[in-house]
């Protein structure tokens, strides 16, 4: 398939003459690289995802603690 003329291509050979397997490896490589990239750029997990319902939320002390400690927040 070729590219159409007005938009350059992805990834272009500046030096060298690489064979097939090479170029299937950079291929693997920048895509990989996009994936990651793009992944990191997801944004915070949602309700559902996010861990932080697992941390135990802190321990109050003082006159009362143990009654409050039963009663839901």
């Amino acid at each position: 398939m070729r590219e159409p003329a007005n938009e350059p291509p992805l990834l272009s050979v500046v030096r060298g003459t690489p064979d097939d397997v090479e170029l299937a490896a950079l291929t693997a490589v920048v895509v990989a690289a996009a994936a990651a990239s793009a992944a990191a750029d997801a944004g915070p997990p949602s309700p559902w995802a996010a861990r932080t319902a697992l941390v135990r939320r802190q321990l109050d002390h003082g006159p009362g603690a143990w009654r409050a400690s039963g009663l839901p927040r």
